[in-house]
């Protein structure tokens, strides 16, 4: 577990768990899983054009990201938001498969942008990861209470001259952040996972938004680190594996919770 690419895979784990953390919280609150899909499986049409183009792959994923935001947010409204998303989310992964698909020399590669591939993680990609993590951080502190009011009471946000409307954008930004920094960890498929699941495990643990946060840091990066620890000894998937540890965790957790509910007072 001390070699190299073990240790910046480590690494790379923990700088993905505190990425997610923050922006995994508001995802929960808001209810945003589908628009988590969405924009992560939007990712494959940024790494489409960053092949075709000979673009770095961490700018091209994060204006894809953007651009599908824009077209989400610009559809708000006009139909079922479940139903927007969902036709968005698969149109893309499909759009971005078939595109990747057309790019000579990178069919054989196309496993890693769906399920990543953390082992092969470099140097320059860690740079990428903890500087998306320390960026996210940075822009989620900077406009903490104005999104938590924003989440919990819009209208109250609106007469404290807050706007909504331009606090998602935020989580927008750093959402494709995120998405951008995950696609070389645990792919398109699988970085919304991330998000998600260790968010959700943490919710029943903590008693405010900050220790839920906090809660949701330390459960992905235990999910990180045991999952890549499963990977190296059962030599499965790397990226899967690290979402099934997550998974555990979450079902330990509601177990957990459950059998404590349960209990005779």
């Amino acid at each position: 577990m001390l070699d190299d690419f073990m240790l910046r895979a480590a690494l790379a784990a923990i700088g993905l768990a505190m990425a997610c953390a923050p922006l995994g919280c508001f995802v929960v609150w808001r209810r945003m899983a589908y628009y988590g899909d969405a924009t992560a499986h939007a990712a494959l049409l940024g790494v489409a054009l960053s092949l075709a183009l000979a673009l770095p792959l961490f700018p091209a994923v994060i204006v894809v990201a953007l651009v599908m935001a824009a077209i989400v947010a610009g559809l708000a409204g006009r139909q079922s938001v479940d139903t927007m998303l969902g036709v968005l989310s698969h149109g893309a992964l499909a759009a971005g498969m078939v595109a990747v698909s057309f790019v000579q020399g990178v069919r054989t590669d196309l496993s890693a942008y769906l399920f990543g591939d953390i082992l092969s993680v470099t140097g320059t990609d860690l740079a990428l990861i903890w500087g998306g993590a320390g960026t996210v951080a940075a822009l989620i502190a900077w406009r903490w209470p104005a999104l938590l009011l924003s989440t919990l009471s819009p209208e109250m946000a609106v007469a404290d001259r807050i706007r909504p409307r331009a606090e998602q954008w935020v989580l927008n930004i750093a959402l494709a952040l995120v998405v951008a920094a995950g696609i070389r960890i645990v792919g398109a498929l699988l970085v919304s996972a991330m998000l998600i699941i260790p968010a959700a495990a943490a919710r029943p643990l903590a008693r405010s938004p900050e220790a839920m946060v906090a809660a949701t840091a330390l459960i992905g990066s235990a999910a990180g680190l045991l999952g890549l620890g499963a990977a190296f000894r059962l030599d499965t998937p790397t990226g899967p594996t690290i979402v099934c540890a997550a998974v555990a965790i979450f079902a330990a957790v509601t177990t957990l919770g459950l059998a404590i509910r349960r209990r005779p007072a």
